[in-house]
Protein backbone atom coordinates (compact mmCIF):
# COMPACT_ATOMS: atom_id res chain seq x y z
CA UNK A 1 0.00 0.00 0.00
CA UNK A 2 1.32 3.50 -0.90
CA UNK A 3 2.47 5.73 1.88
CA UNK A 4 0.06 8.67 2.37
CA UNK A 5 1.51 12.03 1.23
CA UNK A 6 1.03 13.51 4.73
CA UNK A 7 3.21 10.76 6.21
CA UNK A 8 5.90 11.29 3.58
CA UNK A 9 6.04 15.08 4.02
CA UNK A 10 6.09 14.83 7.82
CA UNK A 11 9.61 13.40 7.57
CA UNK A 12 10.85 16.32 5.48
CA UNK A 13 12.88 18.82 7.58
CA UNK A 14 11.87 22.47 7.64
CA UNK A 15 15.11 23.51 5.91
CA UNK A 16 18.33 22.11 4.47
CA UNK A 17 21.59 23.52 3.13
CA UNK A 18 22.65 22.98 -0.49
CA UNK A 19 25.60 23.92 -2.67
CA UNK A 20 24.57 24.86 -6.20
CA UNK A 21 26.88 25.17 -9.19
CA UNK A 22 26.81 28.40 -11.18
CA UNK A 23 25.13 26.73 -14.13
CA UNK A 24 22.51 24.81 -12.15
CA UNK A 25 18.94 26.09 -12.53
CA UNK A 26 17.52 27.68 -9.41
CA UNK A 27 13.76 27.62 -10.05
CA UNK A 28 11.50 25.90 -7.53
CA UNK A 29 11.28 22.63 -9.51
CA UNK A 30 15.07 22.38 -9.73
CA UNK A 31 15.48 23.19 -6.06
CA UNK A 32 12.94 20.52 -5.12
CA UNK A 33 14.84 18.00 -7.22
CA UNK A 34 18.16 18.84 -5.57
CA UNK A 35 16.60 18.72 -2.10
CA UNK A 36 15.01 15.35 -2.87
CA UNK A 37 18.33 14.01 -4.10
CA UNK A 38 20.07 15.07 -0.88
CA UNK A 39 17.28 13.70 1.34
CA UNK A 40 17.01 10.51 -0.76
CA UNK A 41 13.30 10.91 -1.39
CA UNK A 42 11.21 11.41 -4.52
CA UNK A 43 10.78 15.03 -5.72
CA UNK A 44 7.01 14.91 -5.17
CA UNK A 45 7.72 14.33 -1.45
CA UNK A 46 9.03 17.91 -1.23
CA UNK A 47 5.98 20.16 -0.81
CA UNK A 48 7.75 23.53 -1.10
CA UNK A 49 11.21 24.92 -1.85
CA UNK A 50 12.31 28.53 -1.46
CA UNK A 51 15.69 30.09 -0.79
CA UNK A 52 15.84 31.55 2.70
CA UNK A 53 19.53 32.49 2.74
CA UNK A 54 22.08 32.72 -0.07
CA UNK A 55 25.82 33.32 -0.14
CA UNK A 56 28.74 32.83 -2.52
CA UNK A 57 31.43 30.31 -1.61
CA UNK A 58 34.68 30.77 -3.55
CA UNK A 59 37.03 29.09 -1.10
CA UNK A 60 37.75 25.82 -2.90
CA UNK A 61 38.84 27.14 -6.28
CA UNK A 62 35.44 26.76 -7.94
CA UNK A 63 32.63 29.15 -7.06
CA UNK A 64 29.34 27.83 -5.68
CA UNK A 65 26.15 29.29 -4.31
CA UNK A 66 25.53 28.09 -0.76
CA UNK A 67 21.82 28.25 0.03
CA UNK A 68 19.61 27.61 3.01
CA UNK A 69 16.45 26.13 1.54
CA UNK A 70 13.07 26.29 3.26
CA UNK A 71 11.04 23.13 2.58
CA UNK A 72 7.90 24.02 4.51
CA UNK A 73 6.00 27.17 3.69
CA UNK A 74 6.24 29.91 6.29
CA UNK A 75 3.51 32.50 5.88
CA UNK A 76 5.80 34.98 7.65
CA UNK A 77 7.90 35.37 4.52
CA UNK A 78 4.99 36.69 2.45
CA UNK A 79 5.18 40.44 1.89
CA UNK A 80 1.87 41.40 3.66
CA UNK A 81 3.30 39.94 6.87
CA UNK A 82 6.61 41.81 6.82
CA UNK A 83 7.64 44.12 9.64
CA UNK A 84 4.86 43.35 12.11
CA UNK A 85 3.63 44.91 14.30
CA UNK A 86 3.00 48.09 12.34
CA UNK A 87 3.07 51.51 14.03
CA UNK A 88 -0.27 52.65 15.39
CA UNK A 89 -1.78 56.06 16.05
CA UNK A 90 0.19 57.89 18.73
CA UNK A 91 -1.70 59.83 21.38
CA UNK A 92 -1.33 61.78 24.59
CA UNK A 93 1.36 64.30 25.53
CA UNK A 94 4.83 64.39 24.00
CA UNK A 95 6.79 61.76 25.89
CA UNK A 96 10.09 61.52 24.01
CA UNK A 97 12.41 63.75 21.99
CA UNK A 98 14.69 61.89 19.58
CA UNK A 99 17.81 63.79 18.55
CA UNK A 100 19.05 62.43 15.22
CA UNK A 101 17.22 60.81 12.31
CA UNK A 102 19.73 58.09 11.47
CA UNK A 103 18.86 54.39 11.87
CA UNK A 104 19.06 54.52 15.68
CA UNK A 105 16.71 57.49 15.97
CA UNK A 106 14.35 56.39 13.20
CA UNK A 107 13.92 52.88 14.57
CA UNK A 108 13.52 54.21 18.13
CA UNK A 109 10.62 56.30 16.81
CA UNK A 110 9.25 53.30 14.92
CA UNK A 111 9.27 51.20 18.08
CA UNK A 112 7.64 53.97 20.12
CA UNK A 113 4.94 54.27 17.46
CA UNK A 114 4.32 50.53 17.66
CA UNK A 115 3.47 51.18 21.32
CA UNK A 116 1.44 54.33 20.54
CA UNK A 117 3.87 56.67 22.35
CA UNK A 118 4.10 60.24 21.04
CA UNK A 119 7.56 61.48 20.06
CA UNK A 120 9.29 64.08 17.91
CA UNK A 121 12.46 63.56 15.85
CA UNK A 122 14.86 66.51 15.57
CA UNK A 123 17.43 66.35 12.76
CA UNK A 124 20.14 68.96 12.22
CA UNK A 125 20.34 68.14 8.51
CA UNK A 126 17.88 68.12 5.64
CA UNK A 127 15.42 65.63 4.22
CA UNK A 128 16.92 63.08 1.85
CA UNK A 129 16.09 64.86 -1.41
CA UNK A 130 17.28 68.41 -0.54
CA UNK A 131 20.33 66.80 1.05
CA UNK A 132 21.46 65.71 -2.44
CA UNK A 133 22.29 69.32 -3.37
CA UNK A 134 24.76 69.58 -0.50
CA UNK A 135 26.40 66.31 -1.57
CA UNK A 136 26.86 67.78 -5.05
CA UNK A 137 28.52 70.78 -3.41
CA UNK A 138 30.98 68.41 -1.74
CA UNK A 139 31.69 66.49 -4.93
CA UNK A 140 31.91 69.35 -7.42
CA UNK A 141 32.77 72.52 -5.52
CA UNK A 142 34.63 71.34 -2.43
CA UNK A 143 32.19 73.10 -0.12
CA UNK A 144 31.14 71.54 3.18
CA UNK A 145 27.77 72.26 4.79
CA UNK A 146 28.53 71.25 8.41
CA UNK A 147 24.92 70.22 9.03
CA UNK A 148 24.04 68.56 5.71
CA UNK A 149 26.56 66.18 4.16
CA UNK A 150 27.31 62.45 3.89
CA UNK A 151 27.20 62.14 7.71
CA UNK A 152 24.32 64.45 8.69
CA UNK A 153 20.79 64.50 7.35
CA UNK A 154 17.73 62.27 7.11
CA UNK A 155 18.69 58.61 7.36
CA UNK A 156 22.13 59.33 8.83
CA UNK A 157 25.54 58.42 7.46
CA UNK A 158 24.31 55.20 5.83
CA UNK A 159 21.73 56.79 3.52
CA UNK A 160 24.17 57.96 0.87
CA UNK A 161 26.99 55.61 1.72
CA UNK A 162 25.52 52.38 0.57
CA UNK A 163 22.98 50.77 2.87
CA UNK A 164 25.02 47.71 3.81
CA UNK A 165 22.98 45.57 6.18
CA UNK A 166 25.44 42.85 7.11
CA UNK A 167 25.96 42.55 10.87
CA UNK A 168 27.38 40.10 13.36
CA UNK A 169 25.49 41.72 16.26
CA UNK A 170 22.75 39.08 16.35
CA UNK A 171 22.75 38.91 20.16
CA UNK A 172 21.83 42.60 20.45
CA UNK A 173 18.34 42.33 18.98
CA UNK A 174 16.11 41.04 16.23
CA UNK A 175 18.03 41.42 12.95
CA UNK A 176 15.13 39.94 11.00
CA UNK A 177 12.76 42.62 12.35
CA UNK A 178 15.03 45.38 11.00
CA UNK A 179 15.47 43.69 7.61
CA UNK A 180 11.73 43.02 7.24
CA UNK A 181 10.87 46.60 8.17
CA UNK A 182 13.20 47.91 5.47
CA UNK A 183 11.75 45.46 2.92
CA UNK A 184 8.23 46.52 3.89
CA UNK A 185 9.15 50.10 2.99
CA UNK A 186 10.57 49.35 -0.43
CA UNK A 187 14.02 47.81 0.02
CA UNK A 188 14.72 45.00 -2.49
CA UNK A 189 13.24 41.67 -1.41
CA UNK A 190 16.70 40.14 -1.96
CA UNK A 191 17.78 41.55 1.42
CA UNK A 192 15.58 38.88 3.03
CA UNK A 193 17.77 36.08 1.68
CA UNK A 194 21.22 37.48 0.84
CA UNK A 195 23.93 36.64 3.36
CA UNK A 196 25.38 40.13 2.85
CA UNK A 197 22.27 42.21 2.20
CA UNK A 198 22.72 45.58 0.54
CA UNK A 199 20.19 48.20 -0.56
CA UNK A 200 22.26 50.75 -2.49
CA UNK A 201 22.53 54.52 -2.25
CA UNK A 202 20.07 54.93 -5.13
CA UNK A 203 17.29 53.02 -3.33
CA UNK A 204 17.82 53.61 0.39
CA UNK A 205 16.64 57.27 0.31
CA UNK A 206 13.23 56.12 -0.93
CA UNK A 207 13.06 53.52 1.85
CA UNK A 208 13.87 56.15 4.48
CA UNK A 209 11.24 58.49 3.02
CA UNK A 210 8.62 55.73 3.11
CA UNK A 211 9.37 55.00 6.78
CA UNK A 212 9.04 58.70 7.64
CA UNK A 213 5.75 58.96 5.77
CA UNK A 214 4.33 55.94 7.61
CA UNK A 215 5.34 57.42 10.97
CA UNK A 216 3.99 60.86 10.08
CA UNK A 217 0.68 59.23 9.12
CA UNK A 218 0.26 57.94 12.69
CA UNK A 219 1.21 61.23 14.34
CA UNK A 220 5.01 61.18 14.75
CA UNK A 221 6.53 64.64 14.14
CA UNK A 222 9.76 65.17 12.15
CA UNK A 223 11.61 68.49 12.26
CA UNK A 224 14.57 69.00 9.92
CA UNK A 225 17.26 71.67 10.09
CA UNK A 226 16.61 71.69 13.84
CA UNK A 227 19.98 71.57 15.55
CA UNK A 228 20.09 70.72 19.26
CA UNK A 229 22.77 72.75 21.05
CA UNK A 230 22.03 72.04 24.72
CA UNK A 231 20.08 69.95 27.18
CA UNK A 232 17.53 71.31 29.64
CA UNK A 233 18.41 69.80 33.04
CA UNK A 234 16.75 70.04 36.45
CA UNK A 235 18.07 68.98 39.82
CA UNK A 236 21.61 68.60 41.05
CA UNK A 237 24.09 65.89 41.96
CA UNK A 238 22.65 62.39 41.76
CA UNK A 239 19.13 63.78 41.26
CA UNK A 240 19.76 65.46 37.93
CA UNK A 241 17.23 64.74 35.21
CA UNK A 242 16.91 65.88 31.62
CA UNK A 243 13.74 67.83 30.88
CA UNK A 244 14.15 68.71 27.25
CA UNK A 245 16.46 70.29 24.69
CA UNK A 246 17.42 73.74 23.44
CA UNK A 247 17.67 74.38 19.69
CA UNK A 248 20.12 76.66 17.90
CA UNK A 249 17.41 79.32 17.44
CA UNK A 250 16.74 79.39 21.19
CA UNK A 251 13.54 77.31 21.15
CA UNK A 252 13.10 74.91 24.07
CA UNK A 253 11.25 71.62 23.71
CA UNK A 254 10.26 69.73 26.84
CA UNK A 255 9.85 65.99 27.41
CA UNK A 256 10.81 63.55 30.16
CA UNK A 257 12.80 61.30 27.82
CA UNK A 258 15.51 62.41 25.38
CA UNK A 259 17.07 59.90 22.97
CA UNK A 260 20.54 60.99 21.86
CA UNK A 261 21.07 59.29 18.48
CA UNK A 262 23.39 61.79 16.82
CA UNK A 263 25.86 59.46 15.07
CA UNK A 264 29.63 59.02 15.18
CA UNK A 265 30.51 62.44 13.76
CA UNK A 266 28.57 64.81 16.05
CA UNK A 267 31.66 66.20 17.78
CA UNK A 268 29.83 69.28 19.02
CA UNK A 269 27.42 67.00 20.89
CA UNK A 270 30.30 65.18 22.61
CA UNK A 271 31.71 68.50 23.80
CA UNK A 272 28.29 69.70 24.93
CA UNK A 273 27.82 66.54 27.00
CA UNK A 274 31.22 67.00 28.59
CA UNK A 275 30.39 70.62 29.46
CA UNK A 276 27.11 69.49 31.02
CA UNK A 277 28.80 66.97 33.28
CA UNK A 278 27.72 63.81 31.45
CA UNK A 279 30.30 61.07 31.81
CA UNK A 280 32.19 60.14 28.64
CA UNK A 281 34.73 57.37 28.09
CA UNK A 282 37.45 57.14 25.46
CA UNK A 283 36.78 54.12 23.23
CA UNK A 284 39.07 52.26 20.81
CA UNK A 285 38.33 52.82 17.14
CA UNK A 286 40.14 52.42 13.81
CA UNK A 287 41.48 54.75 11.17
CA UNK A 288 43.45 54.57 7.97
CA UNK A 289 42.63 54.92 4.28
CA UNK A 290 40.38 53.82 1.47
CA UNK A 291 42.03 51.35 -0.88
CA UNK A 292 40.76 51.29 -4.45
CA UNK A 293 41.31 48.64 -7.14
CA UNK A 294 39.88 48.06 -10.60
CA UNK A 295 36.86 45.85 -9.95
CA UNK A 296 37.87 43.29 -12.62
CA UNK A 297 41.14 42.73 -10.75
CA UNK A 298 39.25 41.84 -7.56
CA UNK A 299 36.85 39.65 -9.56
CA UNK A 300 39.76 37.67 -11.05
CA UNK A 301 41.38 37.19 -7.65
CA UNK A 302 38.17 36.05 -5.96
CA UNK A 303 36.49 34.06 -8.73
CA UNK A 304 39.49 32.52 -10.50
CA UNK A 305 38.47 30.44 -13.51
CA UNK A 306 34.83 31.45 -12.98
CA UNK A 307 35.67 35.12 -13.54
CA UNK A 308 33.16 36.70 -15.89
CA UNK A 309 30.32 34.24 -15.24
CA UNK A 310 27.03 36.12 -15.79
CA UNK A 311 25.54 34.94 -12.49
CA UNK A 312 28.38 36.36 -10.41
CA UNK A 313 28.10 39.87 -8.95
CA UNK A 314 31.00 42.27 -8.42
CA UNK A 315 33.27 40.40 -5.99
CA UNK A 316 33.50 41.23 -2.32
CA UNK A 317 36.35 40.60 0.10
CA UNK A 318 37.00 40.83 3.82
CA UNK A 319 40.55 40.83 5.22
CA UNK A 320 42.00 41.02 8.72
CA UNK A 321 45.45 40.72 10.24
CA UNK A 322 46.93 41.40 13.67
CA UNK A 323 50.10 43.50 13.63
CA UNK A 324 51.96 44.41 16.82
CA UNK A 325 48.88 43.77 18.92
CA UNK A 326 46.58 45.92 16.80
CA UNK A 327 43.99 44.74 14.32
CA UNK A 328 44.28 45.85 10.70
CA UNK A 329 41.23 45.08 8.60
CA UNK A 330 39.10 45.93 5.60
CA UNK A 331 35.99 47.89 6.47
CA UNK A 332 32.81 48.82 4.60
CA UNK A 333 33.95 47.15 1.36
CA UNK A 334 32.14 48.54 -1.71
CA UNK A 335 32.21 46.29 -4.80
CA UNK A 336 31.48 48.30 -7.93
CA UNK A 337 31.45 51.48 -5.91
CA UNK A 338 32.77 55.01 -5.47
CA UNK A 339 34.90 56.82 -2.93
CA UNK A 340 33.11 59.94 -1.67
CA UNK A 341 34.07 62.99 0.43
CA UNK A 342 32.53 62.56 3.90
CA UNK A 343 33.93 65.68 5.56
CA UNK A 344 31.82 67.51 8.13
CA UNK A 345 34.28 70.37 8.66
CA UNK A 346 35.72 72.63 5.95
CA UNK A 347 39.34 72.20 7.07
CA UNK A 348 39.34 68.41 7.48
CA UNK A 349 39.29 65.69 4.80
CA UNK A 350 37.38 62.45 5.35
CA UNK A 351 36.61 59.81 2.70
CA UNK A 352 34.07 57.00 2.70
CA UNK A 353 32.72 54.45 0.23
CA UNK A 354 29.35 53.80 -1.40
CA UNK A 355 27.78 51.87 -4.24
CA UNK A 356 24.48 51.72 -6.05
CA UNK A 357 22.24 48.66 -5.89
CA UNK A 358 23.57 47.35 -9.23
CA UNK A 359 27.23 47.82 -8.16
CA UNK A 360 28.38 48.58 -11.67
CA UNK A 361 31.22 51.04 -11.14
CA UNK A 362 34.53 49.84 -12.67
CA UNK A 363 36.16 50.28 -9.25
CA UNK A 364 36.17 48.40 -5.96
CA UNK A 365 37.02 50.24 -2.75
CA UNK A 366 37.24 49.41 0.92
CA UNK A 367 38.28 51.05 4.13
CA UNK A 368 41.66 49.68 5.20
CA UNK A 369 42.09 50.67 8.80
CA UNK A 370 44.28 50.11 11.84
CA UNK A 371 42.90 49.73 15.34
CA UNK A 372 43.97 52.44 17.78
CA UNK A 373 43.64 52.38 21.56
CA UNK A 374 43.43 55.25 24.08
CA UNK A 375 46.98 54.37 25.15
CA UNK A 376 48.16 55.03 21.57
CA UNK A 377 46.85 58.57 21.38
CA UNK A 378 47.72 59.42 24.97
CA UNK A 379 51.39 58.74 24.13
CA UNK A 380 51.01 61.22 21.27
CA UNK A 381 49.68 63.91 23.61
CA UNK A 382 45.93 63.57 23.03
CA UNK A 383 44.35 63.24 26.47
CA UNK A 384 40.95 63.08 28.10
CA UNK A 385 37.74 61.38 26.99
CA UNK A 386 37.84 63.28 23.67
CA UNK A 387 41.46 62.41 22.92
CA UNK A 388 40.40 60.08 20.11
CA UNK A 389 38.28 62.82 18.55
CA UNK A 390 41.27 65.17 18.67
CA UNK A 391 43.44 62.53 16.99
CA UNK A 392 40.86 62.04 14.23
CA UNK A 393 40.70 65.74 13.60
CA UNK A 394 44.48 66.20 13.57
CA UNK A 395 44.86 63.58 10.83
CA UNK A 396 41.90 64.92 8.86
CA UNK A 397 43.41 68.43 8.86
CA UNK A 398 46.75 67.02 7.65
CA UNK A 399 44.95 65.14 4.86
CA UNK A 400 43.16 68.31 3.73
CA UNK A 401 46.42 70.25 3.57
CA UNK A 402 48.21 67.43 1.73
CA UNK A 403 45.45 67.42 -0.90
CA UNK A 404 45.56 71.17 -1.46
CA UNK A 405 42.70 72.37 0.80
CA UNK A 406 39.86 71.77 -1.69
CA UNK A 407 38.74 68.15 -0.93
CA UNK A 408 41.13 66.65 -3.48
CA UNK A 409 42.53 63.66 -1.60
CA UNK A 410 46.19 62.75 -1.02
CA UNK A 411 46.87 59.32 -2.48
CA UNK A 412 49.72 56.82 -2.85
CA UNK A 413 49.95 53.74 -5.06
CA UNK A 414 50.20 50.59 -2.93
CA UNK A 415 53.53 49.65 -4.55
CA UNK A 416 55.00 53.04 -3.55
CA UNK A 417 53.52 52.84 -0.06
CA UNK A 418 55.15 49.44 0.51
CA UNK A 419 58.47 50.90 -0.71
CA UNK A 420 58.14 53.78 1.77
CA UNK A 421 57.94 56.57 -0.78
CA UNK A 422 55.51 59.11 -2.19
CA UNK A 423 53.86 58.51 -5.54
CA UNK A 424 54.58 60.71 -8.52
CA UNK A 425 51.41 59.59 -10.34
CA UNK A 426 48.13 58.01 -9.29
CA UNK A 427 45.72 55.82 -11.29
CA UNK A 428 42.22 56.73 -12.42
CA UNK A 429 39.78 56.91 -9.55
CA UNK A 430 36.08 56.98 -8.70
CA UNK A 431 36.69 59.91 -6.31
CA UNK A 432 35.19 62.91 -8.11
CA UNK A 433 37.09 65.74 -6.37
CA UNK A 434 40.22 63.97 -7.64
CA UNK A 435 43.47 62.61 -6.21
CA UNK A 436 46.79 64.30 -5.55
CA UNK A 437 49.93 62.13 -5.68
CA UNK A 438 51.44 62.32 -2.20
CA UNK A 439 52.93 60.34 0.67
CA UNK A 440 49.96 58.97 2.58
CA UNK A 441 52.25 57.56 5.29
CA UNK A 442 53.21 61.09 6.33
CA UNK A 443 49.54 62.01 6.65
CA UNK A 444 48.72 58.95 8.78
CA UNK A 445 51.73 59.18 11.08
CA UNK A 446 51.86 62.96 11.34
CA UNK A 447 49.84 63.11 14.56
CA UNK A 448 52.30 60.86 16.41
CA UNK A 449 50.41 57.54 16.41
CA UNK A 450 52.18 54.78 14.38
CA UNK A 451 49.74 53.66 11.69
CA UNK A 452 51.63 53.37 8.39
CA UNK A 453 54.07 50.62 9.45
CA UNK A 454 51.23 48.41 10.69
CA UNK A 455 49.30 49.05 7.51
CA UNK A 456 52.35 48.05 5.41
CA UNK A 457 52.78 44.78 7.30
CA UNK A 458 49.10 43.95 6.88
CA UNK A 459 49.17 44.75 3.14
CA UNK A 460 51.99 42.24 2.63
CA UNK A 461 49.97 39.62 4.52
CA UNK A 462 46.82 40.45 2.53
CA UNK A 463 48.73 40.00 -0.73
CA UNK A 464 49.52 36.43 0.32
CA UNK A 465 45.83 35.78 0.99
CA UNK A 466 44.69 37.49 -2.23
CA UNK A 467 47.51 37.26 -4.77
CA UNK A 468 47.71 40.51 -6.71
CA UNK A 469 46.00 42.62 -4.04
CA UNK A 470 49.12 44.73 -3.36
CA UNK A 471 49.64 46.07 -6.86
CA UNK A 472 50.60 49.41 -8.36
CA UNK A 473 47.10 49.49 -9.86
CA UNK A 474 45.76 49.87 -6.30
CA UNK A 475 45.80 53.23 -4.58
CA UNK A 476 45.50 54.33 -0.95
CA UNK A 477 43.34 57.42 -0.41
CA UNK A 478 43.46 59.39 2.85
CA UNK A 479 41.74 59.50 5.19
CA UNK A 480 39.20 56.95 6.46
CA UNK A 481 38.74 58.15 10.03
CA UNK A 482 35.02 57.87 10.85
CA UNK A 483 34.79 54.10 11.24
CA UNK A 484 33.12 54.50 14.63
CA UNK A 485 32.92 56.98 17.47
CA UNK A 486 36.07 57.16 19.62
CA UNK A 487 33.75 57.92 22.55
CA UNK A 488 31.24 55.95 24.62
CA UNK A 489 28.52 57.47 26.80
CA UNK A 490 28.09 54.99 29.69
CA UNK A 491 24.51 53.97 30.36
CA UNK A 492 22.58 51.80 32.80
CA UNK A 493 22.52 48.20 31.65
CA UNK A 494 18.76 47.82 32.27
CA UNK A 495 17.14 51.26 31.89
CA UNK A 496 19.58 52.33 29.13
CA UNK A 497 19.74 55.84 30.64
CA UNK A 498 22.99 57.78 31.01
CA UNK A 499 24.59 57.05 34.37
CA UNK A 500 24.82 60.74 35.28
CA UNK A 501 21.57 62.05 33.87
CA UNK A 502 18.18 60.37 34.24
CA UNK A 503 15.95 60.52 31.19
CA UNK A 504 18.83 60.75 28.69
CA UNK A 505 19.25 57.70 26.46
CA UNK A 506 22.61 57.55 24.61
CA UNK A 507 21.87 55.44 21.54
CA UNK A 508 23.52 53.96 18.47
CA UNK A 509 26.93 54.54 16.91
CA UNK A 510 27.54 57.98 18.34
CA UNK A 511 27.07 56.75 21.88
CA UNK A 512 29.35 53.76 21.30
CA UNK A 513 26.68 51.03 21.15
CA UNK A 514 26.53 50.11 17.46
CA UNK A 515 28.65 49.70 14.37
CA UNK A 516 26.47 49.92 11.28
CA UNK A 517 22.90 50.41 10.07
CA UNK A 518 21.40 47.23 11.48
CA UNK A 519 23.10 47.29 14.89
CA UNK A 520 22.21 51.00 15.26
CA UNK A 521 18.59 50.26 14.32
CA UNK A 522 18.42 47.42 16.85
CA UNK A 523 19.85 49.65 19.57
CA UNK A 524 17.27 52.31 18.74
CA UNK A 525 14.51 49.72 19.03
CA UNK A 526 15.82 48.61 22.44
CA UNK A 527 15.74 52.19 23.66
CA UNK A 528 12.26 52.72 22.21
CA UNK A 529 10.98 49.69 24.09
CA UNK A 530 12.68 50.85 27.31
CA UNK A 531 10.94 54.23 27.11
CA UNK A 532 7.60 52.63 26.25
CA UNK A 533 7.87 50.50 29.39
CA UNK A 534 8.76 53.55 31.51
CA UNK A 535 5.67 55.46 30.39
CA UNK A 536 3.42 52.43 30.87
CA UNK A 537 2.59 51.87 27.22
CA UNK A 538 1.18 48.53 26.13
CA UNK A 539 3.86 46.33 24.58
CA UNK A 540 2.85 45.57 20.95
CA UNK A 541 2.26 41.93 20.12
CA UNK A 542 4.89 40.43 17.85
CA UNK A 543 4.21 37.69 15.33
Amino acid sequence: MATPRSARTSKIPEEIELDLGLDEPDDEAALKARAAQQLKVKPDAIPFAAVRKRSIDARQGSVKFHVLLALKKDEGVDRPQLGLPLPREVSGPLRAIIVGDGPAGLFAAYELARAGVKCVILERGKEVQPRRHDLKGLQRKGTVNPDSNYCFGEGGAGTYSDGKLYTRAHKRGDVRDVIETLALHGAPEAILVDARPHIGSNKLPKVITAMRERLEAVGVTFRFESKVVDLEIRGAGGDRRVRGVRLADGEILEADHVVLATGHSARDVFRMLLDRGVRLEAKPFALGVRIEHPQPLIDRIQYGRDFGHPKLPAAYYRLAQEVEGRGVFSFCMCPGGWIVPASTEQDGLVVNGMSLSRRDSPFANSGLVVGVEPADWEKAGFSGPLGGVDLQRAIEVRAMKAGGDDLAAPATRVSDFLAGRASSTVPETSYLPGLVAANVAEVLDGAGVPIAARLRAALRAFDKKMRGYATEEAVLVATESRTSAPVRVPRHVETLEALDLAGLYPTGEGAGYAGGIVSAAMDGMRVGRAIARRVGATEPLRS
